[in-house]
């Protein structure tokens, strides 16, 4: 009998495949270089989308402990993402009348990259990150941070420590949870009454318009539409009462919550595109069933592009070590005999190597002593911040190429 996984959230069973990018390793499990001759695990990357509440989703191959428990993903390494944490901080500070009296409580903070801006500004803060080492970064910051992974059973232990929140904030993590229903329970569990949840996520809505497939890795278990998690929220009483559109990760939600029982009306914006997610196709199956035909273009044109620069004595260099950089990679067969190293900012990741594909990394420094003919950017979303940084490799004729949605040379 054919293996048929069951949905995280409502326990259909899934059976329509969304895109299926072959075997692919953990992508943030970067290699040192003892580690090149051993064996390295690769999981299937088979997205499927549910037919029923038509949440996108991977199985879970690896625990959440394997993957997150020593992470290699620091927010603070990009200017960019800095400015949108401090930017946040401001909107909801304003929005909630915040000061002395508050607490905010953020799940999967990282490095504290987002309570800093919080604390600076007299706000009570703890975060909640389930990575030891990147805990420490945010302990060494003076955040407060609990080593743990968030859901009901945190939840509770929370409350009777009096840490109940005024906001309780879920930046890029909803899409990191393998048990949706515990960790949504959690949120509704530690809010305040009257206080306010906001999460942030990628929209699955710019995945598919946007070819952006690479944003598929183990990692993220779960790929979010508003219509979808309006209903996971609403099974455990709480009530989306606005959302936003805003530009990170090539275009994410970003959704304010109540408890049902003490919500503000909705505002128009929710049930505006929740029409143009309908629009778009996005209760339909047949809309995902096509989206593999958009995924094989994209890697073929990459393909063709690497081909073309190799077979004319060119070299290619990768700008970061984004996990969507090695989706992308590995995906499409791209290894040191198409580019010759990457290059990132993030200290614990230079002199490693990437899942997979095992092409190094090194310091940013050492495109400038190479002087590569092109320079693919594999984090996307940041493609503005890395091409002004960067803009020297133009000193020698040098040129920046992105491979979403579609292979693109930039001048």
């Amino acid at each position: 009998m054919a293996h048929s996984p069951v949905c995280r959230f409502c326990r259909a069973q899934l059976r329509v495949v969304f895109v299926d990018l072959g075997m692919s390793p953990l992508a943030n499990r970067f290699l040192f270089e003892g580690e090149l001759q051993k064996m390295e695990s690769f999981y299937p990357l088979r997205a499927y989308v549910c037919e029923n509440c038509f949440l996108v989703q991977l199985e879970a191959f690896a625990s959440p402990q394997a993957i997150f428990g020593d992470y290699a993903y620091f927010s603070s390494y990009s200017s960019t993402w800095l400015e949108h944490a401090k930017s946040f901080a401001d909107v909801a500070i304003d929005r909630l009348s915040l000061g002395s009296k508050h607490f905010v409580l953020e799940v999967a903070s990282n490095d504290g990259y987002l309570l800093r801006w919080f604390r600076d500004r007299g706000v009570g803060v703890l975060g909640i990150e389930p990575a030891g080492n990147v805990a420490e970064a945010a302990l060494g910051e003076g955040i407060p941070t609990r080593v743990e992974f968030f859901g009901v059973e945190s939840a509770k232990r929370l409350v009777e420590e009096g840490y109940a929140a005024d906001l309780l904030v879920g930046n890029n993590v909803l899409a990191h949870v393998p048990d949706l229903r515990d960790f949504v329970g959690g949120l509704a569990l530690a809010v305040k009454p009257g206080g306010m949840i906001s999460v942030e996520f990628p929209h699955l809505l710019n995945l598919i318009e946007r070819c952006q497939f690479d944003t598929i890795y183990h990692e993220h278990f779960s790929y979010l539409s508003l219509t979808t998690v309006r209903r996971m929220f609403a099974e455990h009483g709480l009530t989306v009462v606005d959302v936003e559109e805003i530009s990170t990760h090539g275009g994410s939600l970003r959704v304010w919550a109540m408890r049902a029982d003490l919500a503000k009306a909705p505002t128009p914006r929710v049930a505006e595109l929740i029409a143009r997610e309908i629009a778009a196709g996005l209760d339909r199956v047949h809309t995902y069933e096509q989206f593999s035909t958009s995924v094989m273009q994209c890697k073929h044109a990459l393909l063709e592009f690497l081909i073309g620069a190799k077979r004319a004595g060119h070299s290619v260099a990768g700008y970061g070590a984004p996990a969507k950089g090695n989706t992308l990679l590995n995906y499409c067969g791209v290894r040191g005999d198409f580019i010759d190293y990457t290059v990132d900012r993030n200290p614990h990741k230079v002199g490693r190597y990437l899942p997979g594909t095992h092409i190094p990394i090194h310091a940013v420094t050492h495109i400038a002593e190479t002087k590569p003919n092109y320079v693919l950017i594999l984090p996307w979303n940041l493609q503005d911040e890395i091409a002004d940084q960067m803009s020297f490799i133009r000193d020698w004729g040098g040129r920046f190429v992105t491979a979403i949605p579609r292979t693109v040379v930039h001048e």
